[in-house]
């Protein structure tokens, strides 16, 4: 929901939601495919577009709330060129995973975060958004249709990418006349595959978020600005790169696409929420297991020398999950962290991946299950 005087708080998103956040078996799809797994190579699955069977589509009007969408095939999707997403970049995304357990489940990670964080950049970017309830139902759709793409218990995840964007033709100013909200999924192994860990660049001339814009929320025009400093770290044998404060340019904020942390014997810091960084899922869920370990987390800003000074850094993120990073180069200068088996983001990255994938037992309600809508006992 948008208001033309202002936006909405996270408690408002919180309290509309509030009777939408149980699961509904509205619409969800009455049969998959027979077929168990789709011809899929997965040993050499990487993080990259695999085409599946299936997509969601909903649209909304301007003045108008989000009704049920539908399944449809996975195609092209028929846009104006003078779309409010393509002239204005009026758009954003969600990312998040189902897994297929050991036990022969098919479970998602907190979905209802993500649903949250898409209302609020949606309330930031002007756009009407479905509720959680709808959000989640969407998603849960989505796989059951694609059931088969989802890869074998520890052979990789389905990606989920839910986008909401002005379809509409828009010149000038608002409001614009049509929105649609899609989901679409597709087979992914590991976003990291070094499992040595990470070599970061810390950019030093561009910046990918500002005070009062949009780095808080997740954008479609968030990345494309930037990747030129990714392709140039990349190109220099660096794995990432990790963006400074654009008020003082001596502060760390985010990696390209997850969120970093460092230790010093038992405080574990990351840089606080404050509008240009992304308030993670996998960000939000390590700082509560890292509190359970014992650890004293601080949320605050975070200086490049603190970083340097570090014992260990690693980075999350829903395709990072708890990424180890191995070393920093600040203006030519290299810094080495700890690695291995015996790092808190190794312990963090058993803990989290063992509750996604079913190892052990979820004590804290962030997996939901799925089951086929055609058995009766559907779990929802």
């Amino acid at each position: 929901m948008w208001l033309r005087r202002g936006f909405l708080t996270q408690k408002q998103l919180d309290y509309q939601n509030r009777k939408s956040m149980a699961p509904s078996a509205r619409s969800l799809p009455t049969s998959v495919s027979d077929e168990k797994y789709a011809n899929v190579k997965w040993e050499e699955l990487g993080f990259g577009f695999c085409r599946t069977d299936n997509m969601y589509v909903a649209k909304c009007k301007h003045g108008e709330s989000f009704q049920e969408g539908k399944i449809v095939p996975y195609a092209d999707i028929q846009i104006s060129p003078c779309s409010a997403v393509l002239n204005y970049g009026q758009g954003l995304y969600e990312g998040l995973k189902a897994y297929r357990t050991e036990d022969g489940r098919i479970v998602l990670f907190r979905p209802d975060q993500n649903a949250l964080r898409l209302q609020s950049g949606a309330n930031r970017l002007c756009m009407p958004y479905p509720t959680v309830d709808q959000f989640v139902s969407a998603v849960k759709q989505v796989v059951l249709a694609n059931k088969k793409w989802i890869p074998p218990p520890g052979r990789g995840t389905l990606y989920i990418r839910p986008i909401l964007f002005g379809s509409g033709p828009i010149l000038g100013s608002l409001p614009v006349p049509e929105y649609t909200f899609t989901v679409f999924a597709c087979p992914v192994g590991r976003y990291h595959k070094d499992n040595t860990g990470l070599n970061l660049k810390i950019e030093d001339k561009f910046r990918r978020a500002f005070p009062s814009g949009t780095g808080g929320v997740k954008s479609i025009t968030n990345y494309s600005p930037v990747w030129i400093t990714l392709a140039e770290a990349k190109a220099q044998g660096f794995s990432d790169v990790l963006f400074l404060a654009a008020a003082t340019g001596k502060n760390v904020e985010e990696l390209f696409a997850s969120n970093v942390f460092i230790v010093k014997g038992n405080v574990v810091s990351t840089p606080e929420i404050s509008g240009t960084i992304l308030p993670g899922v996998t960000r939000k869920s390590v700082i509560e297991l890292t509190r359970d370990f014992g650890y004293k987390v601080e949320e605050r800003v975070v200086p490049v020398e603190d970083l340097l000074d570090a014992e260990e850094v690693f980075c999350t993120g829903t395709a990072a999950i708890v990424t180890t990073i191995a070393s920093v180069t600040f203006k030519e200068k290299k810094t080495e962290f700890k690695t291995g088996d015996k790092t808190l983001a190794a312990k963090l990255f058993a803990t989290l991946t063992d509750i996604q994938m079913g190892r052990v037992e979820d004590k804290k309600g962030w997996i939901v299950e799925l089951t086929d809508a055609t058995k009766p006992g559907l779990k929802l």
